[in-house]
């Protein structure tokens, strides 16, 4: 386990994996290679709908600085930067899309043993600013996150949350949407390597008095085929089955089903990930 509580994003986050991670209805290919340079280059074709999109990214890490950048079919260049410890514990991130200048963000992060703190900031002439703070340990932690908008001169959302964490399972409640809503989940890990586990969560909206309660699972049947479910109060059954078909190269085949409508066809997804 790490030595600080982790970012406030990663309250909740065991369980959110585990209730949406690799579930799609689309079909995704993504092949990756490394040059000798050490590049990491990863084309994706992604077919969604009648709607076929694709893009290309390259990865370059030197010592403490990372070097991101994709270029789409859409005509779109996203570039981020990292660096790390240019300040001691503070990691560095700088973001932008071309042709949109108003894009940029530039993130800091700074990371104790007992606190995490981040700070975004867009930049443009009007900024949003997002600032996240967590206290606590790897054991049990405390988080909150705010949004304003320096245009309005409002607040764009406040989130609180905790979470516990034992070696065999971790519990999380957020207070989000500006109190609108409240989440509570809970994760069971069935062996030692965290591949197998149950999660159920239970979501409510205060607004609309909407509640949902989602139970689902992950079984690992072997070191290369995982199979995953997940089933809510409203009927939505998904699942999906993970296969390692070369060293680094995984085959998912996911699909959803409305129980309560069985007249309307299933949804299916196909993903293809290869790696050297």
């Amino acid at each position: 386990m790490s030595k600080g509580p982790g970012l406030f994003v990663d309250i909740g986050k065991n369980s959110k994996d585990l209730l949406t991670k690799d579930y799609t209805s689309d079909q995704k290919f993504t092949v990756s290679t490394y040059t000798g340079a050490g590049v990491a280059l990863t084309s994706t074709v992604l077919k969604k709908g009648g709607l076929s999109t694709g893009d290309v990214a390259a990865l370059y890490k030197y010592k403490n600085t990372q070097f991101d950048v994709k270029v789409g079919t859409d005509s779109n260049i996203s570039t981020t930067l990292s660096f790390t410890e240019i300040l001691p514990s503070t990691k560095t991130i700088v973001s932008f899309k071309v042709p949109d200048y108003n894009s940029g963000k530039l993130e800091i992060q700074y990371c104790h043993d007992h606190a995490t703190f981040t700070t975004t900031i867009g930049l443009n002439q009007t900024p949003g600013v997002d600032v996240t703070a967590t206290i606590g340990t790897p054991a049990i932690a405390f988080g909150a996150e705010a949004g304003y908008d320096t245009f309005s001169g409002n607040f764009t959302k406040y989130t609180a949350g905790i979470s516990v964490t034992k070696p065999d399972s971790c519990a999380s409640i957020v207070l989000g949407d500006k109190g609108d809503s409240i989440k509570a989940s809970y994760v069971h890990y069935l062996d030692q390597l965290k591949k197998s586990a149950t999660v159920g969560e239970i979501s409510r909206r205060f607004s609309t008095n909407e509640n949902t309660f989602t139970v689902g699972g992950a079984y690992a049947v072997d070191h290369l085929t995982l199979i995953k479910a997940k089933l809510n109060n409203h009927g939505r059954l998904g699942a999906l089955l993970q296969h390692e078909v070369v060293p680094k190269s995984l085959l998912t085949i996911s699909g959803e089903l409305d129980t309560k409508a069985l007249d309307k066809s299933p949804r299916f997804g196909l993903a293809l990930a290869l790696k050297p």
